[in-house]
Formats: structure tokens, C-alpha cells, sequence
């Protein structure tokens, strides 16, 4: 394939990449979409094994890799579960960041390139330095986020003494050293300066995830998102690769937009994410989260019940959350849906922006469930419904629930924007048990008088909710 072919080829495939990310703004466009960045994706990476770069003797090479990554991708794809997902895309993120620290090491010890002037040869030592510092900090964080979305790392922050000055004296490190790999008089020279920059980015992105809780890690995800794509457009203008420049950046910037559309669900802001701190140990026992203390007595409720409570309404919103998720409820759910719709129920979802543990997980589960896009809405679009409800049901969900982020200015999570289920006629909330959620933040709407606790497994539960509609 010529060079102008190869270019070709790149253009259309950096117009399929934008109509990709377009599709994917609609649930109903999203398929679409996916097709449109399949397609693109494999006209690049044909134009790339076929361009006048390649040599002859590295395709045996690129078939192997070929072979291997697509193995992996092909199990993966077989094997892990919807409620895996999290976890998955934060392990490929690590991969892009790993990719980029590949490439500048290599990039830096290639002889063969030869420079015309010794301004190039500094700006191509630039951004060598700054795509090792991009990908290393993307490898090291995303691994730590795959570790605590998988619960191999609790959700507990880890707050470090004087932990913001400590990530003042990485910096300035790695600005020192910086100064001397550009001043380096060979690839020896320029060695210990490019590793010690690469410990100490990796340790750093160490030290971010681990400092950021359990809540705000939706939004740690759509971060790590944007990383990658910042370093795969590292990558790009080490390669002189176009295509990887022009991708990485719609990556990044993606991936950045929603870190702040996420921030703005959550009324908080990108700085205070990543300077951390926010939230506890998932799963804990109910703990304060302020000084306003719930009061009362939870009114549990049973499955024949719930299931009459439904039976009697007009009108129901559910509220899914990462209970939904565990218990692959999803399923029932929807059985439940169709049912009560064929009776004559009217039933919507609402969906909070950080329900789950990555932006959309609620959405995809739904949409594998096949619930009709229609009736799944967003929380700006189904909040002021909530007074004019009979029942709203809550299923495995916690915080983005929870009154205290409206009535008490002292609580972690004050300010920000959740679902008013408190609001309807009769609330259910679906739950193992009282341990509080994600955040570690207790929920004062367990025990308000017109909510209703359901105790056991969702995915339990909503059978036996089923088959009392049924009967």
C-alpha cells in the first residue's frame, strides 16, 4: 500500500472513529456506533500492516501479536460477566498506558532514526519523556482501579500525611530530570534519568487511585479513559503516526468531558477527585456520615407484598443499582417490567450518571435485558416525576438515594444531585442487609415511613415478586 493510500485510509477511518463516538451518545444509535468504530478500527490497522512502514520481515511478528491479542480478546469477551465490566476496562486501559511506556522506551534507543536539525531531535525527546510520564502513570492507576473495583483492594482511601506535597515533590522531580534527559549527551546518559522519571509516574498513579474512595470511582474510570487516549496520542507523535495522534485525542477528550459531566452528578470537582479522600470502605457497617443521625425503625416488607404494591399502582419508577448488577437481576427485572406495562402499569427507570461502578453500567445491563429504550431516563429527565409516583423500587442501589446529600450539609456527600425515590407514594428498597453503600455514607431513607425494606438477594427476591404477579 503506497503512502497516499495509507493516508486515505486513515482519513476514513478517523471519520468512522467520530461517527462511532456519535452513535454512542444514544442508546438507540449505540449498536451503530459500535459498528462504525469496529469497522474503523480494522481499516487502520490493515492500512498500518499494509503502509510502506512495515518492513517484510515484521509481519510474522505483527501475525503473532495478532494472533495472541485476539485470542485474548476473544476469551475475554466470552468469559467475563456484565458485572466484570468495570473491572475489564480499567485492565485495558493499564494495556494502553503499558503500550505507550513500550514504545518511548524503544523509540529512545532506536539508532536508525536520524534527525536534520537538533531541534527535532529535542522535540521527539519531548515527547518521548511526556508519553513515558502519560502511559506510566495510566499503567500503574488503572491497575490499582482494577483492584479495587474487583474488590482485591478495599474501597477505603489511603490518605498519606502531607500526601499533596509529596505529589509536588514527584512533580518537581520529574521536571529535574527531565531537564537532564533533554541535556543527555547519548542513549546511556539519557537512560537513568528516563527510569527514574518512570518510578516515580508509576508510583504516582499508585498513589491516586489508592487515595481516591470508593464512591467517586465512576468517575476514577472515565479519568483513567481520558489517560489513555492522552497516551495513545503520545504514542502517535512518537511513531509519527497520525491516526494515533487524532484517535488519542478524541479519547482524551471524551474521556475528559465525561470526567466532568460525572464531577457535576456528583457536585464535586475534577481536582477534588483526584486529590481524593472522598468515601469509605464499600460495604461497611452503616456508619455516620455527618452529625444529623438516621432515626427510627426500618418497616421490612416481603415479596407477596411488594408484588401487590406494584400490582395496585399507576405509576413506578425503579432505580438500579450495582445490587443489580452483583445478583444479574437484570433479567427479572425486566420480566417484571413487561408484565406490569401489559397490565396497564406505567413503569420507568431512572438512572443516576454514577449508578454502578463505570458510567452507563446500568444502561448496558438494562439494554442486555432487553428493556426498551424508551422508558429508561436519566435524573434530570425522571426527578420531578417522583411526587406523582405510587411506588418507586429501589434495587441494590444506595447512595445515589440518599436524602442526607439534601438535608444535611454535614454529610460526604452534601450537594450532590441524587434520586428523590423519598418523594413517591411508597418507596422499596432492595438489600442484603443495612451495611451502608459504597461511599460508607448511612441512608437516612431506610427509615422513613413510607419506605419499605426488602430484605435477600435481588435476584431472589424479584423472582418471588414475579411469580406473585403471575399468580
Amino acid at each position: 500500500m503506497t503512502s497516499s493510500l495509507a493516508t486515505v485510509a486513515y482519513i476514513g477511518a478517523t471519520i468512522l472513529f467520530i461517527l462511532s463516538l456519535g452513535g454512542l451518545a444514544n442508546p438507540e444509535t449505540a449498536r451503530r456506533g459500535n459498528v462504525f468504530g469496529i469497522i474503523g478500527m480494522a481499516i487502520a490497522v490493515l492500512a498500518t500492516v499494509a503502509g510502506p512502514r512495515v518492513l517484510p520481515g515484521g509481519y510474522p511478528w505483527i501475525i503473532g501479536a495478532l494472533v495472541l491479542g485476539g485470542s485474548i480478546g476473544l476469551f475475554a469477551a466470552k468469559k467475563v460477566q456484565m458485572t466484570q465490566m468495570p473491572e475489564l476496562v480499567a485492565l485495558m486501559h493499564s494495556l494502553v498506558g503499558l503500550a505507550a511506556c513500550l514504545v518511548g522506551f524503544a523509540s529512545y534507543v532506536d539508532t536508525s532514526t536520524v534527525f536534520p536539525t537538533p531541534a527535532e531531535k529535542t522535540i521527539h525527546e519531548i515527547e518521548i519523556y511526556i508519553g513515558i510520564l502519560i502511559g506510566a502513570v495510566t499503567f500503574s492507576g488503572s491497575v490499582i482501579a482494577f483492584g479495587k473495583l474487583s474488590g482485591k483492594i478495599g474501597g477505603k482511601p489511603l490518605l498519606l500525611p502531607a500526601r499533596h506535597w509529596i505529589n509536588l515533590a514527584g512533580l518537581l522531580v520529574v521536571i529535574w530530570f527531565g531537564r537532564a534527559f533533554l541535556n543527555a549527551h547519548g542513549i546511556a546518559d539519557g537512560m537513568l534519568p528516563l527510569l527514574v522519571m518512570t518510578v516515580i509516574a508509576l508510583l504516582f498513579g499508585i498513589h491516586m487511585v489508592m487515595a481516591i474512595g470508593g464512591a467517586d470511582m465512576p468517575v476514577v474510570v472515565s479519568m483513567l479513559n481520558s489517560y489513555s487516549g492522552w497516551a495513545a496520542a503520545a504514542t502517535g507523535f512518537m511513531l509519527s503516526n497520525d491516526l494515533l495522534i487524532v484517535v488519542g485525542a478524541l479519547v482524551g477528550s471524551s474521556g475528559a468531558i465525561l470526567s466532568y459531566i460525572l464531577c457535576r452528578a456528583m457536585n464535586r470537582n475534577v481536582i477534588s477527585v483526584i486529590a481524593g479522600g472522598f468515601g469509605t470502605g464499600g460495604g461497611a457497617p452503616a456508619a455516620s456520615g455527618g452529625t444529623a443521625q438516621p432515626a427510627g425503625e426500618v418497616s421490612p416488607i416481603v415479596a407477596a407484598e411488594t408484588a401487590e404494591l406494584l400490582r395496585e399502582a399507576k405509576n413506578v419508577i425503579i432505580v438500579p443499582g450495582y445490587g443489580m448488577a452483583v445478583a444479574q437481576a437484570q433479567h427479572t427485572v425486566f420480566e417484571i417490567t413487561k408484565l406490569l406495562r401489559d397490565k396497564g402499569v406505567n413503569v420507568r427507570f431512572g438512572i443516576h450518571p454514577v449508578a454502578g461502578r463505570m458510567p452507563g453500567h446500568m444502561n448496558v445491563l438494562l439494554a442486555e435485558a432487553k428493556v426498551p429504550y424508551d422508558i429508561v431516563l436519566e435524573m434530570d429527565e425522571i426527578n420531578a416525576d417522583f411526587p406523582d409516583t405510587d411506588v418507586s423500587m429501589v434495587i441494590g442501589a444506595n447512595d445515589i438515594v440518599n436524602p442526607a446529600a439534601q438535608d444535611d450539609p454535614t454529610s460526604p456527600i452534601a450537594g450532590m444531585p441524587v434520586l428523590e425515590v423519598w418523594k413517591a407514594k411508597t418507596s422499596i428498597v432492595m438489600k442484603r442487609s443495612m451495611a451502608s453503600g459504597y461511599a460508607g455514607v448511612d441512608n437516612p431513607l431506610f427509615y422513613k415511613d413510607n419506605n419499605r425494606m426488602l430484605f435477600g438477594d435481588a435476584k431472589k427476591m424479584l423472582d418471588e415478586v414475579l411469580s406473585a404477579l403471575k399468580a
